[in-house]
């Protein structure tokens, strides 16, 4: 039963590698998993069909991607440290809003922040899609922090204070080692996220060499005349690669910093 399932959910992944593989002509017309002859010009096709070559689509996706790994790391840790450590007035309540973020769907927000970047002349950088990572945005990330803070023992904090340790000591050289699991859960998240994120890209990204890797597959797409098909999927499988190591280099982190924060 398992295995029938595993085949069901890897199909589309399968066809998908398949039909990099195959004529445009004769992609929906043999929807098979047999391939009679290989196409490899789909990949050196698909990687010069756009305005640059698909390389330059990665590079800006990498820069993004980055941006947002060091501002969920940075400010979501100080954020988690904040809620986990401190006392401060309505910190239940602004922990209570901070939760209720999540609920939030972008579409909501996205109108007002479009109007507030454009006002900023951010629009077609790759600002909106960054600057928000270093003001803590996440909340799935400060919860996941939370966690994984209130679970180390608050003694190693008393040790520290005694030996004259502030809390910028306490959070940078005692409360950051410990984290490394919870950080690197939001490492690999976040970069499978942004790495795959269409929405945003396409709203504020307008200029095709701004364009990242999502955008980009996008632009194989003619609604008015005849779409490449087999350089689309030969791009996929070639974005589909770094998520793909990624998670495979950082499975262990991500089951052990899940398994220990409090989403057990």
């Amino acid at each position: 039963m398992i295995i029938a399932v595993a085949a069901v959910m890897i199909y589309p992944l399968l066809w998908m590698v398949v039909s990099s593989l195959r004529p445009t002509d004769v992609i929906f017309r043999e929807p098979g998993l047999f391939l009679q002859t290989f196409q490899w010009e789909n990949y050196a096709e698909g990687w010069t069909a756009l305005s640059h070559p698909f390389g330059h689509f990665m590079l800006n996706s990498a820069i993004v991607v980055l941006g947002s790994i060091i501002g969920n790391l940075v400010s979501c840790s100080m954020a988690a440290y904040a809620f986990a450590r401190l006392e401060f007035r309505f910190k239940g309540l602004f922990f209570a809003i901070m939760l209720m973020t999540i609920m939030l769907p972008i579409h909501v927000i996205i109108v007002p922040q479009y109007i507030m970047f454009s006002q900023l002349g951010w629009v077609n950088t790759f600002l909106p899609l960054i600057v928000p990572k270093l003001l803590a945005t996440d909340a799935f990330f400060i919860f996941l922090m939370v966690q994984f803070i209130r679970g180390i023992p608050r003694d190693i904090d008393e040790a520290a204070r005694i030996d004259g340790a502030g809390h910028p000591r306490i959070f940078l050289q005692v409360i950051l080692p410990l984290m490394v699991p919870a950080l690197a859960t939001t490492t690999i998240f976040t970069f499978i996220w942004t790495w795959s994120d269409f929405f945003s890209s396409l709203i504020y990204l307008t200029d095709p060499d701004m364009f990242t890797v999502p955008v980009a597959l996008r632009a194989f797409v003619d609604a008015t005349s005849e779409s490449n098909w087999g350089a689309l999927f030969a791009m996929s499988i070639v974005t589909l690669l770094p998520v793909f190591i990624a998670f495979v280099l950082g499975q262990k982190f991500l089951v052990k910093g899940i398994a220990t924060t409090g989403m057990k």
